[in-house]
């Protein structure tokens, strides 16, 4: 029976889609840069979900390239989104496509350069305690090409960011907390409950709010803080001429005074 390289799962409206060659620590090889993206693209279209978990197979959450594949043949450092005859379109960015809604990164072992920048990639990460992260491009000599320059010093600070990638020295999941780089330590067992918890905390939004706040987000993320207040108050101003139910926002309204009270 062959073995997937990447699983996709789908429950409660949650997609759960883990990279899966835990004998090689989840490495990158050809064919799981082929399905990854595929398998996201998938997620992010499917009518039955709301929210997208990545994670790995234990012990690793991904140890970055195959080596072994890459000292064979470097064909499989062209970026997922490049057609193999051609090269990748200048707006192609990151592992796999821009996604429409929420991926929430469950760091559950290693993540080293290229699996630290799928991380990146998430919109925010969850690390269990054995978590760790590290950027050894320069160890191995290669060059970041999946946004960890851009996403990592917006995650952590540009001194910060230089450090982990001149250095390539790892960082524990606690110092990753303590640096913003991830949201939540926990313990390993939990980890993928704690992801679910959260995601259901999504799924019990408008849908349509939260997939315009986050591209609301990412739109500001790469602009001037000039640029960002326009940003905000142009998406604002559609959203209010695409028009809302009063009725629903009341019923939110109540709801939330109610899980408010239930919080406290």
């Amino acid at each position: 029976m062959t073995v997937q390289p990447v699983l996709l799962e789908v429950a409660e409206r949650v997609a759960t889609v883990t990279l899966n060659r835990p004998e090689a620590r989840n490495a990158l090889s050809s064919e799981v840069l082929r399905v990854l993206p595929q398998l996201m693209r998938e997620a992010d279209g499917r009518d039955d979900v709301d929210v997208v978990i990545l994670t790995g197979a234990d012990p690793a959450f991904c140890a970055g390239l195959d080596l072994k594949e890459l000292g064979s043949s470097a064909g499989h450092l062209r970026p997922a989104n490049a057609d193999s005859a051609e090269e990748p379109r200048p707006t192609a960015r990151g592992p796999f496509p821009d996604m429409a809604k929420p991926v929430i990164g469950a760091i559950n072992g290693p993540a080293i350069t290229g699996g630290f920048e799928i991380a990146l990639n998430c919109d925010f990460l969850v690390a269990s305690e054995r978590a760790r992260f590290g950027d050894t491009h320069t160890r191995v000599g290669v060059m970041p090409g999946w946004g960890l320059t851009v996403l990592l010093q917006q995650a952590i600070g540009v001194r910060r960011a230089k450090e982990m990638s001149i250095t390539g020295n790892f960082l524990d999941a606690h110092d990753a907390f303590s640096w913003g780089l991830v949201n939540h330590v926990v313990a390993h067992d939990d980890l993928l409950p704690f992801c679910r918890r959260l995601a259901a905390d999504i799924i019990g939004n408008d849908q349509r709010g939260v997939r315009q706040i986050s591209r609301t987000y990412d739109s500001v993320a790469g602009a001037t803080v000039a640029e960002g207040w326009e940003i905000e108050r142009r998406d604002s101003r559609e959203w209010q001429r695409q028009g809302f139910d009063p009725a629903e926002v009341e019923r939110r309204r109540l709801a939330i005074i109610e899980r408010g009270r239930a919080q406290t």
